[in-house]
């Protein structure tokens, strides 16, 4: 299947319900400036998924094709048990100071990706295929699908979305994704 395709899904199932998403959240219904939060959403996504798919790319030259398969596989079941911990964040988000607000969600975004877990899976993507811009591309817009509408309908999203409920799919999309890499399928299927 196309890398483009397997990592917006694989984000996108990884960003319901996440640190960075709850931060959305709250930087929209106390910031309400839509237009700002989302760009500053989209480039610190873009820089923190570039780096993390450049040094992807760059693990996935250092080790064989089938240690590879292996890491891959065990990472998406980590991922799988991470996503059933709830996250959690500060809501305590300064919001007066001398930056703006794209600057400040920028930063503030930028900072909650790191180490997080669809910034794991971006790395893990872009050392499993050769594809650099579409892992990124995927990547981006798979937290692009999930951030536009958080911070667009922040008001209302806290009613929408069931977190246990998502958190439970995409555990078992990864513990899916992850069996299917270990058992050798997906080097077919992905």
């Amino acid at each position: 299947m196309d890398p483009f395709l397997i990592s917006t899904a694989s984000i996108a199932v990884g960003e319901l319900g996440d640190k960075t998403q709850l931060l959305s959240l709250i930087l929209a219904t106390r910031l309400r400036k839509p237009i700002p939060i989302i760009g500053g959403i989209f480039v610190a996504t873009l820089v923190n998924h570039l780096i993390a798919c450049l040094i992807g790319e760059w693990i996935g030259t250092l080790i064989t094709p089938n240690f590879l398969h292996w890491v891959l596989g065990i990472s998406f079941l980590a991922v799988a048990g991470w996503a059933l911990i709830p996250d959690k964040m500060d809501e305590n988000v300064e919001t007066r100071g001398h930056y703006g607000v794209f600057a400040l969600t920028t930063v503030t975004f930028f900072l909650a990706e790191m180490g997080d877990k669809t910034q794991i899976v971006a790395l893990a993507l872009a050392a499993k295929y050769d594809a650099l811009i579409s892992v990124v591309a995927g990547t981006t817009l798979g937290m692009m699908i999930v951030n536009i509408p958080t911070v667009l309908f922040a008001d209302h999203a806290t009613k929408w979305i069931p977190v246990k409920v998502v958190r439970a799919v995409a555990a078992i999309i990864y513990a899916i994704l992850g069996i299917l890499t270990l058992t050798g399928y997906s080097r077919v299927s992905l």
